[in-house]
């Protein structure tokens, strides 16, 4: 395996970020959670409350042993079940994917790294705090910027639109895939392919 695939060798832990609960489900905030479904079905499995604080489910996806998570906490409170869930699966923070919604890019369009900064997002803010370390890989998942002068707060947690809706089940397959190459080949390959649609 290359340097720049995460937890080389070693069962990695995907995340999803989103808030629990019905309320929840379908706001932008919660593509993270979107996205972990859509790989839950791919691996045939279904999530199960953990002691680390998370839903989780085990198995397997481009041909690593894997560890997908929804923490049960609110956003802003991430960092605890996911600093739970690896320590308990034995995973470093390199081994740790965390997809998550980003405002700074259009919608659907992604972005993949490893470390850098929040941005703002406070559920980063918390898992970065938790494992010590910004140097875990980020899936960031575009919602674009709230119109006018609408809080970015306030548009998180509204509902995708009436258009966007429409796309989102093609661009959540697609963050799923980039998920599988970024585990499979690798951040630079996954960068290529992704980066460019």
């Amino acid at each position: 395996m290359t340097a720049d695939v995460p937890g080389a060798g070693e069962q990695v832990l995907l995340v999803g970020l989103g808030n629990p609960g019905p309320r929840y489900a379908t706001n932008r905030h919660n593509v993270g959670f979107m996205v972990l479904d859509e790989l839950a079905a791919r691996v045939g499995g279904k999530f199960k409350a953990h002691k680390g604080g998370a839903e989780v489910l085990e198995g397997r996806l481009a041909g690593r042993r894997v560890v997908l998570a929804k923490p049960r906490s609110f956003m802003n409170l991430s960092g605890g079940p996911v600093a739970g869930t690896a320590k308990f699966y034995k995973i470093s923070p390199d081994g740790v994917v965390v997809v998550h919604d980003e405002l700074d890019l259009e919608f659907g369009a992604l972005k993949l790294k490893l470390g850098g900064g929040d941005n703002g997002h406070n559920g980063l803010r918390s898992i970065t705090k938790s494992l010590g370390t910004k140097e875990y890989y980020r899936v960031r998942f575009g919602i674009g910027r709230p119109p006018g002068r609408m809080d970015p707060a306030d548009y998180v947690l509204k509902d995708f639109s009436t258009v966007e809706r429409k796309e989102l089940p093609l661009e959540v397959d697609r963050c799923a895939d980039a998920v599988e190459e970024l585990i499979g080949k690798g951040l630079n390959a996954a960068q290529n392919t992704f980066h460019a649609q």
